[in-house]
């Protein structure tokens, strides 16, 4: 019997502490609407992801999942309640560049090679060129796509695509990795695949990994923890915390009781 759910207690919109390395306090989101007036998105989400920690936010389409991740990557400004980052509020936070953001779509420029898209993420600073080489060709050698630095986003399969997208994350060596459904365009193998190395980077990086997905067996075999948001607006509905060994199999029947419990809440 699984004793694995926490509730998350009600915060004032001015509470900000280091309990996470990301917290949320009393998160709200609305947007105009022509017709009908504000709608609202988000209502009073209260969250603190441990540092470290790999995160994942499931729920029903169109209940604001991305739209939460957007707020947390500063994309988005909520409309009440405040993001923190170790126990500092995001309008005073500085070193965004901590902070990558992996989209849905792997956004590669296609006349770029693949180590090139992957330099991109550093031609903002004064790093020498030189160095943003060095950097993009290991970040390809920890997604293991060493011998195809000089290959064009055409050349490369869906799931070497993706590889390349989280290699041009990782290159800025992010303490926070923000994922939204990153995988989901893959088929079940390659996916399962991505899964594999996400969490053999995560394990060298320690880095602090917040994921939106979908699939429910992805947020079991990767996820520490899973929130699951109640839909429009969206609310936390529960907290689940994932007590199973890695690797996980979602054929496992530990992760089934998981899967099960998670899916009877979205």
């Amino acid at each position: 019997m699984m004793n694995d759910t926490a509730t998350i207690a009600p915060a004032s919109a001015d509470d900000c502490n280091d309990a996470g390395a990301i917290t949320l306090t009393a998160i709200s989101k609305w947007f105009d609407t022509a017709d009908a007036g504000p709608l609202t998105v988000l209502q009073d989400i209260n969250l603190a992801v441990p540092a470290h920690s790999i995160f994942a936010i499931l729920g029903a389409s169109g209940c604001g999942k991305s739209t939460l991740l957007n707020i947390i990557s500063g994309i988005l400004t909520p409309d009440r309640g405040n993001v923190c980052f170790g126990g500092v509020r995001a309008r005073d936070f500085a070193n965004w560049r901590s902070i990558s953001y992996m989209f849905q779509e792997d956004r590669l420029l296609p006349w770029r090679t693949a180590r090139a898209n992957i330099e991109f993420s550093l031609e903002a600073g004064d790093m020498p060129r030189a160095e943003r080489r060095e950097r993009a060709v290991e970040a390809l050698r920890l997604v293991k796509l060493t011998g195809f630095e000089e290959a064009f986003p055409h050349q490369l399969s869906g799931g070497m695509r993706s590889r390349v997208a989280l290699a041009r994350s990782l290159v800025t060596d992010p303490a926070i990795l923000l994922m939204d459904e990153p995988f989901s365009r893959l088929d079940a193998q390659t996916r399962a695949q991505m899964h594999d190395e996400l969490l053999h980077i995560q394990s060298i990086k320690q880095m602090t990994i917040v994921f939106v997905t979908h699939d429910v067996e992805e947020a079991v075999v990767l996820a520490d923890e899973v929130v699951v948001l109640a839909p429009r607006p969206g609310r936390v509905r529960e907290i689940v915390s994932i007590a199973c060994a890695r690797p996980r199999d979602p054929t496992d029947p530990q992760a089934i009781q998981y899967i099960q419990r998670l899916r009877a809440l979205i």
